[in-house]
C-alpha cells in the first residue's frame, strides 16, 4: 500500500488499510472480531489499554497460542471504559508493527464534550532503505541496546505533510496515538490556536489542561486534545527535538474575522477504575537494567540460553539477543510464560509499584489489563495523582511510583513499549489469583 506523498510502499495491514480501520463503539458494547491470519507468519492481536479478560489480551504463550498463518482466532470482550485505545500484534511485534499493523479503537464517551469533529491521528515513523522500502534490519542489536528503531519518515495516519482544514470558530477533538516502535513525540501547537489536553491513555484528565508546552507521547501512549480555530492562517503542530524536528502537521484555518475565546472544554464524566488503598497496598519494586552505557553490564547469557534461542530461531522465532532486564531477568522473545512472575497478588489487592530506571535510556512501561495512578516521580508527589495511565514514561535516572487495584485475574505482562527493548528482555509478568 502507498504512504501518501511517497512511492508505493509495501506494508502489512489490517483489512488492507493503513492504518487499520478505526473501530468505534459505545461504552458497554462488545467487541466481536474474527482474526484471519493471512501473514506469512504467526501473529496475535493485543487490545492496548483495554481492561479485558486475560484470555483476550493477545500475548502469545501467556494468554493464548500464536495464530499460525492461515488460522483464525476469535476475540470477544466487553468494553468497560470510554476512551482512545488501539490494537496491534504482540508476536514479533518489533517487525509486525513496523510493517504497518496498527489501528485505533475508540469507545465514545457517554457525554462527550461538544465538538465539530472527532478525529484519530495515529502517529508513526518508518525506517526506509536506499530503495525507499521498509528497511529489514529488524532486531538490530544497536537498536535493541540503545534508543530502539527510529525511522526517518514520520506519518500521521500513514500520510506525510498532513493538513487539518478548519474554519474560524470550529472546535475539534484529536485523538493522538503513538504507534511508533521507539520514537518519543514531543508535540506543541504554534501560537494562533487554542488547545487543551483532556485525556491520557483513554482516561479523561481531572480538568482540561492548556496545551502550550511540549506534550510527551512515548510509544503506546495516547492523548486526547481539543483545538479551537480562532483566526485564519496556517499553524503547525510541531514535533520538537531530534533530526526529524519540524511540523508534524499543519492546521489550516479559513474564513474571516476572529472568533471569541471559548471556555475550556469539560472533560467527560466517567466511571473510574477502583481506587487503590495505599495504606494496605502490596509494595513491589521493578528495577530496569542493561543497555548501552550501563554500569551493570549486559544480562548474563549462558550457553544453554544461547542454544535454546538458536533452536527457536531455526524454528522461525524472531527475537533479539538479551540486552535488558527487569530485576535482573531478561525476558527475550515471546515466551514470557517460561519465566516465573515477578510478583503475585490476590484479586482485589491494591498494589504499589516502584519503577527504578538507572539506565541511560527512556522507557515507556506498559501495564496490561489494568490502569494505574502515577503517584510520585523521584520522590515528589504529582499534582495530578488522581489521573489514570496504562503506560508511564521514565527518563534516565527516574524513580516512579504507581498504584492500582489488581482486580483482573490472570497472568499479565508489564514491559517497555520501545519494542526493541522489550524484544531484548525488558518485560516481566505478574499474577492475579482469582
Amino acid at each position: 500500500m502507498p504512504v501518501a506523498g511517497e512511492a508505493a510502499l509495501p506494508v502489512w495491514a489490517y483489512d488492507a488499510q493503513l492504518p487499520g480501520p478505526v473501530m468505534r463503539f459505545k461504552r458497554g458494547e462488545w467487541v466481536d472480531v474474527d482474526l484471519h491470519n493471512r501473514l506469512p507468519e504467526a501473529t496475535t492481536v493485543h487490545w492496548h489499554g483495554i481492561r479485558l479478560p486475560n484470555a483476550m489480551d493477545g500475548v502469545p504463550h501467556l494468554t493464548q497460542p500464536p495464530v499460525a498463518s492461515g488460522e483464525r482466532f476469535h476475540y470477544r470482550f466487553r468494553l468497560p471504559d470510554a476512551g482512545t485505545y488501539w490494537y496491534h500484534p504482540h508476536l514479533g511485534t518489533a517487525e509486525q508493527l513496523e510493517r504497518g499493523l496498527a489501528g485505533a479503537l475508540v469507545v465514545d464517551d457517554d457525554s462527550p464534550p461538544p465538538v465539530d469533529d472527532d478525529l484519530v491521528w495515529l502517529l508513526d515513523d518508518w525506517r526506509l532503505d536506499a530503495q525507499g522500502r521498509i528497511a529489514e534490519d529488524f532486531y538490530r542489536f544497536h537498536d535493541v541496546a540503545h534508543a530502539g528503531r527510529l525511522g526517518q519518515r514520520i506519518t500521521v495516519n500513514g500520510r506525510v505533510d498532513t493538513e487539518l482544514p478548519l474554519r474560524v470558530g470550529q472546535r475539534v477533538r484529536l485523538r493522538l496515538i503513538n504507534a511508533a516502535n521507539a520514537r518519543i513525540f514531543a508535540l506543541q501547537p504554534e501560537a494562533g490556536v487554542d488547545a487543551w489536553l483532556i485525556g491520557r491513555d483513554g482516561m479523561p484528565t481531572p480538568a482540561a489542561l492548556v496545551w502550550d508546552a511540549p506534550l510527551l507521547l512515548g510509544p503506546g501512549m495516547r492523548a486526547d486534545v481539543v483545538i479551537d480555530a480562532r483566526q485564519a492562517g496556517r499553524f503547525a503542530i510541531q514535533q520538537l527535538g531530534g533530526r526529524e524536528a519540524g511540523a508534524l502537521a499543519t492546521v489550516v484555518v479559513s474564513g474571516s474575522g476572529q472568533a471569541a475565546a471559548r471556555a475550556a472544554p469539560e472533560p467527560s464524566g466517567f466511571e473510574p477504575p477502583p481506587a487503590p488503598d495505599l495504606a494496605s497496598a502490596a509494595v513491589h519494586t521493578l528495577r530496569l537494567g542493561g543497555g548501552a552505557r550501563s554500569r551493570d553490564g549486559w544480562p548474563e547469557d549462558s550457553e544453554a540460553d544461547r542454544q535454546a534461542r538458536q533452536q527457536r530461531r531455526q524454528a522461525g522465532a524472531k527475537e533479539a539477543d538479551p540486552a535488558w532486564t527487569i530485576n535482573g531477568v531478561a525476558h527475550t522473545g515471546d515466551h514470557h510464560a517460561h519465566h516465573a512472575p515477578a510478583f503475585g497478588v490476590t484479586q482485589g489487592q491494591s498494589v504499589r509499584l516502584i519503577f527504578e530506571n538507572p539506565t541511560a535510556w527512556w522507557h515507556p512501561l506498559h501495564l496490561h489489563g489494568h490502569h494505574m495512578r502515577v503517584l510520585a516521580r523521584n520522590g515528589t508527589p504529582l499534582a495530578d495523582a488522581t489521573a489514570w495511565r496504562d503506560t508511564v514514561l521514565l527518563s534516565p535516572g527516574d524513580r516512579v511510583e504507581v498504584a492500582f487495584v489488581a482486580d483482573n485475574p490472570g497472568r499479565w505482562l508489564i514491559h517497555c513499549h520501545v519494542l526493541e527493548h522489550h524484544a531484548g528482555g525488558m518485560g516481566t509478568t505478574f499474577e492475579v489469583a482469582g
